[in-house]
């Protein structure tokens, strides 16, 4: 099962509560249900009524649910609700009205909406006025000021949330577009000029090859160790472009798994005194763990622990088919060819993953 992330959260306690605010329409049912007592109306137009007091609140669910997906305008829908909320004001009850600009807002332009919203309320509350008295009115005011102006905070604190989950993930690219880039130079500067010397030396070889085969044999063969030397030159470079940095993978981990809303607790003190090829080999492994807690469980808590060259990871999300996830066989395969070792498992209800270098 996918966690869910804290922008789906957020976007959660969005539309719930405002779901909560839009219960605010069933205060009709308390003049349906006078009607009904005093015997006003009869008893099937009443129930229909409720009927359709149920459906537009139902209505009222949807447009924020589509707007926050970035949906077009339910144009056919809020015409609905909006006949809904004229029909229950033609028989005095107002409270509909505050819901339905409540959900048109998100959907109107900012001058548009300056211009609707007085508009609507305006009319509101001098009709309020006419068929109730002054407390009535400062009810309906109250109203609407918390529909309307809750709404609308939530669609800016959602749209702020939604810019701050882009621009992460936007920095989480250029960060990887940057050391592409970076890798790229780097493969330029180490191949660039050692093309261009076999370039040149094997068009010695061609020119010569008529006149002085010898000279032209070692021409070649100044090509194939100018070519061996280039191999190990970019052999050398991928090597270290795949070293990680054990410190800067613990601290990357613990903020990702953190922003997951895992508690993240280290204990490594002396990753410094372990041999280089020791660090990448164990930043691997914590770099896959973490990936699988996110993918795989349920974690609340995960503690990493490394004591001399023996890392110990483990988390309380453990899920009732987990085993070795496919990713940790080939670390596990590399580890063996550098002499140490890597186990995973469950052990009392808590995954520990544990690597020894």
């Amino acid at each position: 099962m996918m966690r869910a992330s804290k922008l789906d959260r957020i976007r959660w306690l969005f539309l719930y509560s405002n779901d909560f605010i839009n219960l605010t329409v069933f205060f009709s049912l308390f003049q349906l249900i006078y009607a009904w007592q005093e015997n006003w109306a009869p008893k099937p137009v009443l129930v229909a009524a409720i009927a359709l007091l149920v459906a537009f609140y139902a209505l009222s669910t949807r447009p924020l649910r589509i707007a926050t997906r970035g949906g077009r305008r339910p144009t056919l829908l809020l015409a609905v609700a909006g006949v809904i909320t004229l029909a229950f004001g033609a028989f005095t009850m107002v409270w509909l009205v505050p819901v339905w600009l409540g959900i048109v807002s998100p959907f109107l332009s900012r001058r548009a909406f300056w211009i609707t919203a007085p508009v609507v309320t305006g009319v509101t509350l001098v009709y309020s006025a006419i068929i109730g008295d002054l407390p009535f009115v400062i009810i309906m005011v109250v109203l609407t000021l918390i529909v309307t102006g809750g709404t609308l905070a939530n669609v800016r604190i959602w749209r702020i949330a939604q810019e701050a989950h882009e621009g992460q993930e936007a920095k989480a690219a250029l960060a990887v577009s940057e050391e592409r880039l970076r890798f790229a130079r780097d493969l330029n500067d180490l191949l660039g000029q050692s093309l261009v010397d076999i370039g040149a030396g094997a068009g010695r070889a061609e020119t010569t090859l008529g006149v002085d085969p010898a000279r032209a044999a070692a021409e070649m063969f100044e090509v194939r160790d100018l070519a061996r030397r280039s191999l190990r030159e970019v052999r050398t470079a991928v090597q270290n472009y795949r070293a990680l940095d054990l410190g800067e993978v613990l601290a990357s981990v613990r903020a990702v798994l953190e922003a997951a809303d895992v508690h993240c607790a280290i204990d490594a003190d002396d990753i410094d005194d372990l041999p280089a090829e020791a660090r990448t080999l164990l930043a691997a492994v914590i770099r896959e763990g973490a990936t699988n807690i996110l993918k795989h469980s349920t974690a609340q808590r995960c503690t990493i622990t490394i004591r001399n060259g023996v890392l110990e990871m483990s988390n309380d999300g453990i899920s009732p088919d987990a085993g070795e996830p496919g990713g940790l066989r080939g670390l596990s395969q590399r580890l063996s060819a550098a002499g140490g070792t890597l186990s995973a498992g469950a052990t009392d209800g808590v995954y520990v993953l544990r690597a020894a270098v």
